[in-house]
């Protein structure tokens, strides 16, 4: 089929301002070839990243150079297929991470920082070490002690509830990868738990997501995980802990600095 035999939206100039799938013309009664292809791509994306493995001794040498000590754990999932079969099993450690863990119980710490697969291993392997450089001088600033950073496979949010309490964590943090979106394979979500315990429910959980650079920048990120976890001294985490960062007036500082970066961005192509 011909190019002029498509037949495109009138509204198709919007599509520069999303990635989601808007204005896609037809051809005939179809979808044109181009957004059948396109579509096919992301679809393969999103399996992808749900299905190849986090490459952890990568990510542990990224966060070694920032300065980090880092500590490889497991979940009681023995493969990728039965991660994906029994979510009852990455929300539970095996027993030689527990045994790892344990063994540092009586260091404790205020801030548990947890990375992990999830969902999508694009997502810690891609933005977890940027995240951190921008939300570790927040936190230190507030004086808190921050454990070693876990690096966890086939996990599910809550395995750093039991891992948050065999080290005596005041809080958790668990980044980790989110279901992958036909325009997002790399989305990694940020969880905040407080007095982190086995059988906590996500209700007492704050939540981040789409964190990357087309969703939610690490600046922006990292401001609102530094916020919570502020917060979170306070009073407990979940439905009670709203999110008010948008309330502070740094908040419009890095707005602006954000949009401009985007400016520029979009001024050189």
């Amino acid at each position: 089929m011909t190019e002029h035999a498509i037949t495109e939206d009138g509204w198709s100039e919007l599509s520069r301002l999303t990635a989601a799938r808007i204005a896609l013309g037809r051809a005939g009664n179809s979808l044109p070839c181009r957004e059948t292809l396109r579509f096919a791509l992301a679809h393969a994306q999103a399996r992808d990243a749900v299905h190849t493995p986090l490459d952890t001794a990568a990510l542990a040498g990224q966060l070694a150079a920032d300065g980090h000590r880092v500590i490889d754990i497991r979940s009681a999932a023995n493969s990728r297929a039965e991660y994906l079969q029994r979510p009852d099993l990455g929300r539970r450690l095996d027993e030689a991470s527990r045994e790892r863990l344990l063994a540092e119980a009586d260091k404790g710490c205020d801030l548990l920082i947890i990375v992990a697969d999830g969902l999508s291993s694009r997502a810690p392997a891609l933005h977890a070490a940027p995240l951190l450089r921008e939300l570790l001088p927040r936190i230190r600033e507030m004086g808190l002690a921050i454990g070693p950073v876990l690096i966890a496979r086939e996990a599910r949010v809550a395995l750093g509830d039991e891992a948050g309490e065999a080290l005596n964590a005041k809080m958790t943090a668990m980044l980790i990868g989110e279901r992958p979106g036909l325009s997002s394979p790399d989305s990694l979500g940020l969880y905040l738990t407080a007095s982190p315990r086995a059988g906590r429910s996500d209700a007492e959980r704050n939540c981040v997501s789409n964190v990357r650079p087309d969703g939610l920048p690490y600046p922006l990120a990292a401001f609102k995980l530094a916020w919570l976890i502020a917060a979170a001294r306070c009073q407990p985490t979940g439905v009670g802990l709203k999110d008010g960062s948008a309330a502070d007036p740094r908040w419009a500082a890095l707005l602006a600095g954000q949009a401009a970066l985007a400016a520029q961005a979009n001024s050189r192509r």
